[in-house]
């Protein structure tokens, strides 16, 4: 799905007032379009941080990193796909191609950090190398990415734990849903040491998605992590997007769906916490009955 300019910072605005702090709004494959968007949000004050992706081996990464500068955006990743399938496809050269773009990049007044597409798909040694690397080169922060959402829980923690420990700079976690695992490697990732994690409205995205918003925040939050979205106001968000993009929210999606506070049985209403892992009015919702259907073959009076 395609956003228009005014779709887009309607979605902007309403995520600044659920208390997202920072919204990526500038895509690898169109940052000179996007960066039209960064100047938008700027003018209208809308109140959140606006960050993009640049790919470090394009020929026209220097260019625009200098026009990602010029145009005030708040943050920069330099993306580097670590797949040996995707160029450059000698690591030496994925190495020297991303410090390259680093000591452009870090020069100036933007936030650079690096980004990993198919890091849990390759070798961990050489994510640990080249993120080692490229945090000395001057990245502020290194993001891991389930590029095709192969990955487990076990092996997120486990991972995104050793480049923690190692890299001596934040690490956050892209998750994608082709497993249905998207908000479950989050959560491990988080519990590997990882400082943030990128999710999307509605868990929108390529194939299956990425990790839903509204699901991450709200687990978080029932985990003790303050990250500062207000829950209240996710359906809200939740709808519009659903709206403006053409895609529905299955009644069933946790957090948000129609049905997650829906109960069949009465029983149930006595003493809800048996049954809900939280509040409906965590989230703004309420939980309701849903109603008895006529047995098959019974009369109904007239």
């Amino acid at each position: 799905m395609a956003f228009t300019e005014g779709e887009r910072l309607r979605i902007a605005r309403a995520l600044a007032q659920a208390g997202v702090s920072e919204a990526e709004v500038v895509a690898p494959s169109s940052v000179r379009e996007d960066l039209a968007l960064v100047r938008a949000l700027k003018r209208r004050g809308i109140p959140v941080r606006a960050s993009g992706l640049v790919y470090a081996n394009r020929p026209k990464c220097a260019q625009e990193l200098d026009e990602c500068v010029a145009c005030g955006l708040d943050r920069l990743d330099l993306l580097m796909p670590l797949s040996a399938h995707r160029e450059p496809r000698d690591p030496r050269q994925k190495i020297d191609r991303l410090l390259a773009a680093l000591a452009h990049g870090a020069s100036g007044r933007l936030e650079v950090g690096v980004g990993f597409p198919h890091a849990m798909q390759v070798d961990a040694d050489f994510l640990l190398d080249i993120g080692r690397r490229a945090a000395r080169a001057g990245a502020k922060r290194v993001t891991v990415y389930d590029t095709n959402g192969s990955a487990d829980p076990f092996t997120a923690r486990s991972l995104l734990g050793r480049l923690t420990r190692e890299v001596g700079v934040s690490v956050f976690f892209h998750a994608h849903n082709d497993l249905g695992l998207a908000t479950a490697n989050s959560w491990a990732a988080v519990l590997g040491g990882a400082a943030g994690l990128d999710v999307t409205v509605n868990g929108l995205g390529d194939r299956a998605g990425n990790a839903s918003l509204e699901q991450v925040a709200t687990l978080l939050h029932l985990r003790g992590f303050e990250t500062g979205v207000r829950l209240p106001e996710l359906p809200r968000v939740s709808r519009l997007v659903a709206r403006l993009s053409g895609v529905d929210v299955p009644a069933l999606a946790p957090v948000v769906g129609a049905h997650v506070f829906t109960h069949k049985s009465p029983s149930h209403l006595a003493i809800p916490t048996e049954f809900e892992a939280f509040d409906p009015g965590l989230v703004g919702a309420r939980r309701r009955l849903e109603p008895a259907r006529p047995r098959a073959g019974a009369r109904r009076r007239a």
